[in-house]
């Protein structure tokens, strides 16, 4: 199934989707392909802000620049704008579902075995946002891969 956008979905909006967008991007860009690609996050604490340090550099180390996405809240008229939702753990799947998302994909199922993408702040230091960039990289291609044949 051939799409045309995609909105990724974590927590706040300041580490792994931005991380997941900035990657999406890159490799629409990269394949010219024509697919509008967001992030958003289920909890409203950082709207407004620029995605964390960590994450604004691990992208940065490979190449993506993600220093002016900006986080926003994902709402109800997403689930008809994007014709994907992409949860990237299963308590962001738990609470688009009760946002009214009614098919919402987890981004572990391409990839990781239906893995949850981690917060990287629960690693200690920088090496969980190489793991976490690495982890979301392989799945954003996989996913693309998948929906763009």
């Amino acid at each position: 199934m051939k799409i045309d956008s995609i909105l990724f979905v974590c927590l706040g909006n300041i580490c792994r989707s931005p991380l997941a967008e900035g990657i999406a991007k890159e490799y629409i860009k990269q394949n010219n392909l024509n697919i509008k690609c967001q992030s958003a996050g289920t909890g409203s604490w950082h709207i407004g802000e620029a995605p964390c340090e960590n994450s604004i550099k691990v992208a940065k180390q490979n190449g993506i620049d993600i220093s002016t996405q900006r986080a926003r809240q994902v709402n109800i008229n997403d689930f008809e704008e994007f014709d994907l939702i992409v949860g990237l753990d299963d308590s962001n799947i738990s609470n688009l579902k009760k946002l009214g998302c009614k098919n919402p994909l987890k981004l572990g199922d391409f990839g990781f075995e239906g893995k949850d993408v981690p917060d990287p702040y629960f690693f200690n230091g920088f090496e969980g946002f190489d793991k976490v960039y690495n982890m979301i990289e392989t799945c954003v291609k996989t996913l693309l891969n998948s929906r763009t044949k």
